[in-house]
């Protein structure tokens, strides 16, 4: 029994449903839990972060990727390789953005809090997360936007969490995903970077000197 009177984690299932549908209501529950960073981590980031990578993974090797009529599917070391380290920095990325989420925080009327700011990323990227699992059709990527709901996540547990007042906590919002949109541009070719030095790697492992993967184009074949 918590003495504390303040309530334990929810469930996964229970928690990403109730965060989604009620974020008002749910955000005031989270502030009030009393979990640890590694809590949070174990129980609700590794699993979601991962929904995206695995169904990225198996949707490149089941259908792969293209457009005008071109398509590519990845070999099975480049598209597994890609996932895990997108799986990495995606979680490492959680880190940086609690870090950030929680030093802007006085700088528009809040209170620093690093507990709290994990929260509010790790809950917040709910969205973005489970929209991850249209990679599994990479025709339905389009569909991944609805992961932007983040944002909206983001932005409603400002207050509860971070103590941000509401007419300060939209400019909170728009200076943090800018920080994350840079994470992300400066992220993106460091992961291209690392897959190719691991699939060079691999290559040279192996003794082979191609690079697995097909490519189908109109007219020319597979």
């Amino acid at each position: 029994m918590d003495l504390s009177g303040a309530a334990p984690q929810k469930p996964i299932v229970a928690r990403a449903k109730a965060i989604i549908l009620t974020p008002k209501d749910e955000w005031p529950v989270i502030a009030a839990e009393t979990t640890t960073q590694g809590d949070i981590l174990k129980g609700y980031v590794l699993p979601l972060a991962a929904i995206g990578p695995v169904a990225g993974f198996i949707g490149g090797q089941l259908f792969g990727y293209g457009a005008f009529g071109i398509s590519f599917r990845p070999g099975l070391i480049a598209g597994l390789s890609s996932a895990i380290i997108s799986y990495a920095l995606g979680i490492l990325g959680i880190f940086i953005l609690a870090f950030i989420a929680n030093v802007l925080a006085p700088k528009f009327g809040g209170t620093e809090n690093k507990l709290n700011a994990f929260k509010l990323v790790a809950y917040g990227a709910t969205a973005s997360w489970l929209a991850g699992i249209f990679g599994l059709i990479p025709s339905l990527g389009f569909f991944g936007l609805l992961g932007l709901y983040s944002i909206y996540l983001f932005y409603t547990g400002a207050g509860p969490l971070m103590n941000v007042p509401q007419d300060k906590a939209v400019g909170y919002v728009a200076v943090t995903i800018l920080c994350a949109i840079v994470l992300a541009i400066i992220v993106t070719p460091i992961t291209a970077a690392i897959t190719g030095l691991w699939g060079a790697s691999t290559i040279t492992a192996s003794g082979s000197g191609e690079v697995s993967g097909s490519a189908t184009i109109p007219g020319v074949g597979t």
